[in-house]
């Protein structure tokens, strides 16, 4: 694909991502997304089929960014505090972003039922998530820069509690602390007291 058959893709799934956020999955029609896109009906059926295409893509992004972001990082041979406190950094300011939330369309849309009875895509992307963080806090033990923890109970407590916070901010009002508290206790399980890299 060249590079302006690129840039139109990245543009509709960046209109669709609002739309999936303010609406969820369900409610979304390839209509509304080429009204939020400004393109014509044959525009974006050149690119995508479905709403549950232009979905699916926007999951395996989310999921591919971060695995590359923090493979890259490690390869330049970062402290593995300041890679953990830059994630840790984005996933606070998501969850105090309650309107770019995906929770609900996400429990949508792998809760229909050809999809649910498909290999389950989203589980999929979970041990995708566990492999890219199990690899980062094993870089961090390894260069003592993070407490010997159990590597896949951290990784479940970060997952959970983040993905939860973002789900019931959709559904009810949300402390605005809550999301520090939860990061500023992460990070006490995983950092080392007195390591070089320790800012908290």
């Amino acid at each position: 694909m060249n590079k302006r058959g690129q840039e139109t893709r990245k543009h509709i799934k960046k209109c669709a991502c609002s739309l999936f956020a303010e609406k969820g999955f369900k409610q979304v029609t390839m209509k509304d997304i080429c009204d939020a896109a400004k393109l014509s009906r044959g525009g974006l059926y050149c690119h995508y089929e479905s709403t549950r295409q232009i979905f699916q893509e926007i999951i395996d992004d989310m999921t591919s960014e971060q695995d590359n972001e923090i493979d890259l990082r490690i390869e330049q041979n970062c402290s593995a505090v300041t890679i953990l406190d830059e994630i840790l950094n984005k996933y606070e300011n998501e969850m105090l972003d309650s309107q770019s939330s995906l929770s609900i369309a996400i429990y949508e849309y792998f809760s229909i039922r050809d999809i649910a009875n498909q290999s389950n895509t989203l589980y999929e992307q979970y041990l995708i998530s566990a492999n890219t963080w199990k690899k980062l806090i094993q870089y961090g033990m390894d260069r003592h820069e993070f407490n010997e923890v159990d590597i896949s109970a951290v990784f479940d407590l970060i997952v959970f509690s983040y993905q939860g916070v973002r789900m019931y901010s959709k559904l009810m009002p949300m402390d605005k602390e809550t999301p520090s508290r939860i990061i500023k206790e992460i990070r006490k399980i995983l950092v080392k007291s007195g390591s070089n890299s320790d800012i908290a």
